[in-house]
């Protein structure tokens, strides 16, 4: 009951705040609604000043949420990547949401780090400056190592930070959870999936050994491309609240003349950006999902180097091969093929004729490849469908989506480097490498001789498998197996706890008495 009084308290402030941007019930949407609603308006301080006349929906949404904080930036980002939940217009201005506070002090910083890492600051540090990057989680601070002299970057977490998002979550999830349960709409655009996603990526956001890992990893995959790299997490100074990486010297993607003066070619940079990201999802199935030009750098060899490994993402093999084989369908205009892909991956219900469907993907992809490459945008292409395939019932898929989003920065950042960028012509050659690698005859080839394996491994249990059957069919013969009651209790008690796994207990049992079948038919 406390909680629940907390929840409606810190959610009422929010509200306020959101009225008092005209963000809550925006003026656009007023036509139409009840008079209770602007009531309500009225009630909360809804501002219909001259200040915000100026300034859409979207944008008096992404101040609102400045202005509350750490856990409410946070959801504007996730929210970017519902288009479905708030519309387009409004998840691109979430998109600009800006993530910068005022720095907390140097002497702090310094008494947090000694708090996470047990040691003195100078026994690690020989030089430790001020904060050169401030967000609402942690800042970021350069040092010199004690010894070896190296430099790095030092990223720390804000005091009391965990506390905060703690209790704004549990309003969301309460939020969210009152949503679903008195609202269909709410339930079909799965809002409590939402903020438990959120919170799943804020819990990962707070442990920074998580983003020492994330980055770890990702140096590991991509320590053999030529034209990409990751900096070198420093693993003795690093822990919970503390995260210590190589420093990086470059060139901030935002800036192509520094680029261009420096001699590197920002052209070919914009092709290096698209063609790693999607090598990186698709290959590897773990990308950067924070590629925005802040977080991206060339170095003075130039490489693109990544720094922010907070937010990743992950697409798993079937996510890799059903992204790869839509673009792959849009990219030759196959359209049927990629409706043939939807139904067998069973995100389309077949209820739908298929030819309806490509129709449907027809209307996307014909008007984009009659644009100038300037205008085509493969994240574009990729929204547009998702909106129509939930017109055809198919289910959010938040992986997509994450991607979807992270592949609309990425655009952004080559259109930076090259206004006439052409990013069809820069991602086929990674989508049709991985297409041949995974479903061409070589990767056919390979999953056979998987299969074979598999296949070998379950013939070296057969015999006992036999033997068993024939234990199990002379009880049969004898009048039967007999167990005893509490036996039989037990049992019923056991499947009612594990009845989500029915399936895998049917499966099973199918392959018993396919096996016993083959036992008895065999018999002299």
């Amino acid at each position: 009951m406390l909680r629940t009084l907390r929840n409606t308290r810190r959610l009422l402030h929010a509200a306020r705040v959101l009225a008092q941007h005209d963000a809550l019930v925006p003026r656009e949407y007023l036509a139409g609604m009840p008079f209770s609603v602007r009531v309500m308006r009225r009630i909360l301080g809804t501002r219909d000043a001259t200040d915000t006349e100026a300034l859409s929906a979207g944008i008096r949404l992404a101040r609102a949420l400045e202005s509350l904080g750490p856990a409410y930036i946070k959801l504007g980002q996730v929210l970017a990547t519902r288009p479905d939940l708030i519309g387009d217009d409004v998840a691109l201005a979430l998109e600009s949401l800006q993530d910068r506070l005022p720095p907390f002090p140097t002497d702090v910083a310094k008494a947090q780090v000694e708090l996470a890492l047990r040691k003195p600051v100078t026994e690690m540090f020989e030089a430790f400056g001020d904060a050169v990057a401030a967000a609402s989680i942690a800042q970021v601070h350069e040092a010199r190592t004690t010894g070896e002299g190296r430099r790095v970057a030092v990223k720390i977490l804000r005091p009391g930070v965990e506390q905060q998002f703690a209790e704004d979550l549990s309003a969301f999830a309460f939020a969210a959870g009152v949503a679903e349960r008195f609202s269909a709409e709410a339930r079909r655009l799965r809002v409590v999936t939402v903020i438990d996603r959120l919170t799943t990526s804020v819990a990962l956001e707070l442990d920074l050994r998580m983003e020492a890992a994330a980055a770890s990893e990702l140096r590991e995959n991509t320590r053999a491309d030529e034209d990409f790299r990751v900096p070198e997490v420093d693993w003795d100074r690093t822990g919970e609240r503390v995260m210590t990486a190589e420093w990086i010297d470059g060139i901030t993607v935002r800036d192509p003349a520094a680029i261009a003066a420096a001699g590197h070619d920002p052209r070919r940079l914009a092709i290096v950006v698209i063609r790693t990201f999607l090598t990186h999802a698709l290959r590897d199935g773990f990308f950067h999902a924070d590629m925005h030009q802040g977080n991206l750098f060339v170095d003075v060899e130039g490489r693109l180097v990544a720094v922010d490994f907070g937010i990743m993402g992950r697409l798993s093999p079937e996510m890799r091969r059903f992204l790869a084989e839509t673009l792959n369908g849009f990219l030759n205009r196959d359209y049927l093929r990629v409706a043939q892909v939807h139904y067998d991956f069973g995100f389309v219900p077949r209820t739908h004729p298929i030819a309806t469907f490509a129709q449907a993907l027809r209307a996307i992809g014909e008007p984009i490849f009659g644009r100038t490459a300037r205008d085509m945008s493969m994240g574009r292409l990729l929204q547009q469908l998702f909106d129509t395939t939930r017109r055809f019932d198919m289910a959010v898929q938040p992986q997509l989506l994450l991607m979807q989003k992270t592949m609309m920065v990425a655009e952004g950042v080559a259109r930076t480097l090259d206004p006439e960028f052409d990013i069809w012509a820069a991602s086929r050659p990674v989508v049709e490498r991985w297409m041949v690698q995974s479903v061409g005859p070589e990767a056919r080839l390979r999953d056979a001789a998987e299969g074979l394996e598999a296949l070998s491994r379950a013939a070296q249990h057969l015999p006992r498998l036999v033997r068993d059957a024939e234990a199990v069919s002379q009880m049969l013969a004898e009048g039967g197996l007999r167990l005893h009651p509490d036996t039989m209790r037990h049992f019923a008690d056991v499947q009612i706890r594990r009845a989500k796994h029915i399936r895998v207990a049917i499966w099973i049992a199918a392959a018993a008495l396919a096996v016993l079948a083959f036992v008895l038919v065999l018999r002299p």
